[in-house]
């Protein structure tokens, strides 16, 4: 039994699909026991969290669509290795949130992911961390964050 999915059903969350890559990439490639994710998107299914934060996305809400990406890449992990109980650690988070050159909140929107990643996993969810601001990013959503993570 998945304990790790388990937690995160008791919290609430369900595992959407597997989402396919928009581009020529793959979602995960393993070197060894490091697992490199692909940086994932704000969508989930109809929703996706577009625009520049603050002006067209309050960072709030830019923070939950940091927590869909990372349900996008939890279930990227589950299927590259079975088991969410196989994640040793979240090693490193790397966020790009879309926003005015003026905003400088970018912490706080990548907090919602880093959040979520303790909740679900405790001690093993503590990561490194980059959060920075773009210009632009692939189909103008407001974050994009990729990862690194130790696997069994």
């Amino acid at each position: 039994m998945d304990q790790t999915l388990s937690h995160l059903e008791s919290l609430g969350y369900q595992l959407p699909q597997v989402p396919a890559p928009v581009a020529a990439y793959v979602n995960c490639v393993r070197s060894g026991n490091l697992l490199f994710l692909s940086g994932g998107l704000p969508i989930d299914g109809d929703r996706k969290i577009i625009g520049k934060v603050p002006t067209d996305v309050s960072p709030e809400e830019a923070a939950e669509g940091a927590r869909i990406i990372m349900l996008n890449r939890l279930a990227v992990i589950r299927d590259e290795i079975g088991s969410l109980d196989q994640v040793v650690r979240i090693v490193a988070l790397n966020g790009f949130v879309n926003s005015e050159p003026d905003f400088f909140g970018h912490p706080q929107v990548v907090n919602g992911a880093s959040e979520f990643l303790l909740e679900v996993f405790g001690e093993r969810g503590k990561h490194s961390r980059t959060a920075l601001g773009a210009a632009a990013l692939p189909l103008n959503v407001a974050v994009e964050i990729n990862m690194i993570v130790e696997v069994e």
